[in-house]
């Protein structure tokens, strides 16, 4: 048997879709042109009114829209001064705890900075910003006994420093050290007729 094309395929198809009988079905109204005037004028109506009453709220709506912006501008700007003010209230714990372990290494600590650097800060603060001085000197402590050599040099007697004047020179004459007074015995001699 031969094989149909797809040409001769649409031709039967067609030709058993004309034989096939309609199934029963709804009947279509027959068309009323005066119904359907009526039913586009009834639908014209409803959208023109609600065209109408869109323009009557659009600018409700910008209103409602700009306050709505104003607001959220209001509760940014809030936002960042609060922000700000916490940021502020941080660096002045920060500050005080500084203060605070620079004071107490100064006792110890040659650089009281180099304690306060060390250390970790913000451990010794509490949620209510109090400063905790006994776990401070606790850590100061600990922390010499780690780095002994940025403790305090002992205070002793203080051997005094040499003075260069003191002493002889080579013919017992003593130089002046500056020029006024260099002047001053120039005038004592001048004064007493150069005894």
């Amino acid at each position: 048997m031969p094989e149909e094309t797809p040409n001769e395929q649409v031709e039967e198809q067609l030709q058993e879709s004309e034989a096939a009988p309609e199934a029963d079905g709804p009947e279509e109204e027959p068309f009323d042109a005066d119904r359907a005037k009526k039913a586009i004028n009834k639908k014209n109506a409803e959208n023109k009114s609600l065209r109408d009453r869109l323009k009557e709220l659009e600018p409700l709506a910008r209103r409602a829209k700009e306050l709505e912006d104003a607001q959220k501008t209001e509760q940014e700007r809030l936002a960042e001064q609060l922000t700000a003010q916490q940021e502020k209230a941080a660096k002045a714990i920060r500050t005080a705890v500084t203060s605070k372990v620079e004071a107490l290494a100064a006792k110890d600590f040659a650089d009281p900075e180099d304690a306060a650097g060390a250390l970790n800060l913000a451990d010794y603060v509490d949620d209510d910003g109090a400063i905790d001085t006994d776990a401070i000197k606790r850590d100061l402590a600990e922390l010499l006994k780690r780095k002994p050599h940025w403790a305090k040099a002992p205070e002793g007697p203080r051997s005094p420093r040499p003075d260069r004047t003191q002493g002889s020179s080579g013919n017992g004459n003593r130089t002046p050290n500056s020029p006024e007074q260099e002047f001053a015995g120039f005038m004592k001699r001048a004064l007493h007729g150069g005894r």
